[in-house]
Order: structure tokens, then sequence, then C-alpha cells
């Protein structure tokens, strides 16, 4: 079972069910894969999620995904702090994805490829095209 860190602004895309990532959000109700998550990135989703549709919308979301059977929570105790030049708000996925060992952080945020330059830890980061692609 693979272990992935869904940065928000996937999170938005996956959700409509016209969206052509739409399976993602599927597959992850299927518990085809285990989203890993912080109370800190739960609260990005939701504060997210409210500026594109209602409150109670949002709240849902956020419900349906904190109550999911798998959903690994994982709150890191150390900040690694590898995008923080960059965009410091970027770094509780980075954390989330270290702390709790995920094969993946799935992102469209350009500032994460600053990743592939670091050494250690070793993060794996995919597009959504490249998440999509093997899930099937």
């Amino acid at each position: 079972m693979r272990y992935v860190v869904l940065d928000t602004n996937c999170l938005i895309q996956i959700l409509p069910s016209k969206s052509r990532y739409h399976k993602i959000w599927t597959d992850f109700l299927d518990e085809k894969y285990i989203l890993c998550v912080s109370n800190e990135i739960l609260t990005e989703y939701e504060e997210i999620l409210s500026k594109h549709a209602s409150t109670e919308v949002a709240t849902n979301i956020v419900e349906a995904i904190a109550r999911h059977p798998k959903v690994y929570y994982c709150e890191s105790r150390y900040r690694f702090r590898l995008l923080h030049d960059i965009d410091k708000d970027d770094d509780k996925f980075v954390d989330c994805a270290i702390a709790s060992n995920a094969d993946y952080i799935v992102t469209e945020d350009s500032h994460f490829k600053h990743l592939k330059d670091i050494p250690f830890p070793s993060l794996v980061v995919l597009s959504l095209d490249e998440f999509y692609s093997s899930l099937e």
C-alpha cells in the first residue's frame, strides 16, 4: 500500500466529479492508497476548500478525510524547513512526508522541485498526471 501526501492544490483538482483526476479521489475512498495528513494539513485543506465551496462542504470533505480508515495521521516532531526559504507554507507537507515515510508527495506546485536537489532525506515528488498514471 502506498503512502501519499497530497498538496492542497491537488485536493482541489481531484474532488469535482467532472475532473479528469477524480479517479484519484475515488481510489482514496476505495482504500487503494493511504493518505498521510497532519492537523496542519487538514486545517489548510478546510481553509482553502472553503474559498472554493461553502464552509459546510469544506468541513464535510475534511471530516470525510479525517474519518477515513486509510488516513495516516502523522505529526512531525521536527521542522525540517526544506522549503522555508521558498514557500514556508509548503513545509508542512514535506515534514509530514518525512515523518510518515511517504512514498510520494503529489503536487502541482513548482516549489517542490527544489526537493530533487536535496540528497537527504530522499523525497519523491509526483505531479497529478504522474500519480494518476501510477494508479492505473
